[in-house]
């Protein structure tokens, strides 16, 4: 199947691309031209084509940004940058045609001035005399253009590198001395190999096999209330209707398996398009049942390995209220899929080591791995037992038996309390460590 990929950016830059593209042979690939007059069109060419394209490289990091804010996703999105051999060539541009080296030049980028000084740096040039600006998709046109020609008459600057195609325009009508910061042939050869393997990857995980299994707890309990026989016949009609609707625009197969369980078979693409309807279903079944609703999914490449993986999944929803467990192909399990406390974590590992000192304090690694989670998405340099209680909606008891384990096997490290002055007991700040030769397993 030919998956087609957009190109975005100034005209002459996706015409450098595809020349490029050319001369490599991509035969499962077919590349679009998206080229626009002005960066702000980025938004309108991506929200408008893209149904049309399964992924997108664009000229530089300024249309990427614009991208996301459009699309709200980073999904198959890959650009050519602009920082490193790109800066590499400005300079020995301006040194050739000006036959001297010109010291004081204004830049502007999205990101990467670091990169812009250790360039410098090596090539033995000062950059004190250097001025940089970064900007995002906020920034208009005329404040880039205004900041290097303000410079040039101030006379702080003799020259100016660009990264925009509409800058450089605006400068050169001013006869200013300017080049464009733009991306080498090989970097852009390698942004091109990018979004193929992200593009080619999708593929392959869209067409998994994905499997929901939807149990609504309770289920006898809930055939109790129910005053005649035929209420729960007309119950459940109701659950199939609603269901089979979902599967129908899911594009799915269901299976009745009794007692209150349901099974949903389709693709992973499929099944990750309809999360919001999913919940929403979710949601409604509650209310007609009265009871919660555990929903565990499975994605794998055979349909006996996404069972495995649903049935997993599903057992682990049971503890929680309403919410979408899954579980990958890999061993990645996903609490809460689909809600902003979405946590990703591994429930098992290849770490000898780790296993063998989780195993010496009796933590399994599910329960290790998940805090672990936690922490990283918080971005938490120090916590309190009570504050990973409150994510994992457990008591601060049992995290603190399991942090006082973590600590004795060098994976977690106690650095201070809190203020003796607050309210009651000062509470231990920890620190997660990464594997610690100070603590022998015996």
């Amino acid at each position: 199947m030919m998956s087609k990929i957009g190109i975005v950016g100034p005209a002459t830059s996706v015409e450098r691309i595809l020349s490029i593209i050319e001369k490599s042979k991509y035969t499962n690939m077919e590349f679009i031209p998206f080229p626009y007059n002005e960066i702000y069109e980025t938004a309108d060419i991506v929200k408008n084509n893209y149904a049309k394209v399964k992924g997108w490289l664009f000229s530089g990091p300024a249309p990427l940004m614009m991208a996301k804010k459009a699309l709200g996703s980073n999904d198959n999105l890959s650009y050519c940058p602009g920082i490193g051999a790109g800066i590499y060539r400005s300079f020995m541009q301006i040194a050739y045609h000006q036959k001297k080296l010109v010291n004081r030049i204004s830049i502007d980028m999205v990101d990467g001035a670091d990169d812009v000084h250790e360039s410098l740096l090596e090539l033995g040039i000062p950059n004190s005399d250097m001025i940089i600006k970064l900007y995002d998709h906020t920034v208009s046109l005329d404040e880039l253009a205004q900041f290097h020609l303000q410079l040039i008459k101030a006379g702080k600057t003799d020259a100016a590198i660009t990264s925009l195609d509409s800058v450089y325009t605006v400068l050169k009508k001013e006869n200013i001395l300017v080049y464009r910061n733009t991306p080498t042939t090989m970097e852009i050869r390698q942004a091109i190999k990018i979004i193929v393997e992200k593009v080619t990857a999708s593929y392959f995980k869209n067409t998994q096999v994905g499997l929901a299994i939807l149990q609504v707890e309770n289920f006898d309990e809930m055939i109790e209330k129910i005053k005649t026989p035929y209420g729960l016949q007309y119950l459940e009609l109701d659950i199939k209707k609603l269901l089979l609707k979902f599967c129908e625009d899911l594009d799915g197969y269901l299976v009745e398996k009794g007692r209150g369980r349901y099974e949903i078979y389709s693709s992973r693409g499929s099944i990750e398009k309809k999360f919001t309807p999913l919940k929403n279903v979710i949601n409604q079944l509650s209310l007609e049942t009265d009871c919660a609703i555990s929903v565990g999914i499975g994605f794998a490449e055979t349909v006996f390995t996404a069972e495995l993986n649903a049935h997993k999944a599903v057992q682990h929803a049971k503890k929680r209220q309403n919410g979408i467990v899954i579980i990958e192909d890999g061993g990645q399990l996903i609490e809460n899929a689909g809600d902003q406390d979405e946590l990703t974590y591994s429930y098992y590992s290849n770490d000898k080591e780790l296993l063998s000192r989780l195993n010496q304090a009796n933590i399994s690694i599910k329960t290790f791995k998940k805090i672990e989670a936690v922490i990283r998405r918080m971005d938490w340099d120090s916590f309190t037992s009570a504050q990973i209680a409150a994510k994992l909606d457990v008591t601060d008891r049992n995290i603190r038996r399991i942090f006082n384990s973590l600590c004795e096997i060098g994976l977690l490290e106690c650095i201070g309390e809190t203020d003796s002055n607050m309210r009651g007991r000062p509470s231990k700040i920890y620190k997660l460590n990464a594997l610690s030769p100070k603590t022998p397993i015996s």
